[in-house]
């Protein structure tokens, strides 16, 4: 199961992908914005690999904690599983996102990523395959919903 979910979180870091090009001060500084709206730990609420839900046993308790431009998933026993640094381009529609995962063994995922509220879908490609170019797991990709843990309250509602 861990290294199921691992394999899960280093493809959504790798999704994270930017074109490619070296990019100027003002592209860095819009990327770490980006990056920085998505700070926060989520629980996996739900997940597809090759267009198949993976089983809630699978994903029940794993955390994924977003901090600057790294990321960084726990099972549920705390244990971390995946850990990558990603950048964001909010230039395209959906964001697209980069990932270079660190643990558990080096490699990139590219895919898209979108926050809505307290979820954030992210949806990228596993090794040898095509980045999405749909929020739905295709062959050779990954789905997750992540739910915030601790959303900010809505200052322009009454608690």
């Amino acid at each position: 199961m861990r290294t199921f979910v691992s394999a899960l979180l280093f493809a959504a870091a790798t999704v994270v992908v930017l074109t490619g090009s070296p990019g100027t001060a003002d592209d860095k500084k819009d990327e770490k914005k980006a990056a920085g709206e998505l700070d926060g730990g989520y629980t996996i609420v739900s997940g597809e690999k090759d267009d198949k839900a993976i089983p809630e046993g699978e994903i029940k308790g794993s955390l994924v904690r977003f901090t600057g431009d790294k990321i960084v998933g726990t099972d549920k026993d705390k244990k971390e599983f995946f850990a990558a640094t990603y950048t964001i381009d909010k230039a395209k529609t959906p964001w697209a996102i980069k990932m270079t995962s660190h643990h558990p063994k080096e490699s990139t995922a590219n895919g898209l990523i979108k926050k809505e509220g307290d979820t954030i879908t992210i949806v990228y490609a596993l090794p040898g395959g095509e980045t999405p170019k749909e929020f739905k797991a295709g062959e050779k990709q990954h789905l997750f919903v992540l739910k915030n843990m601790n959303p900010m309250p809505n200052k322009f509602t009454k608690e």
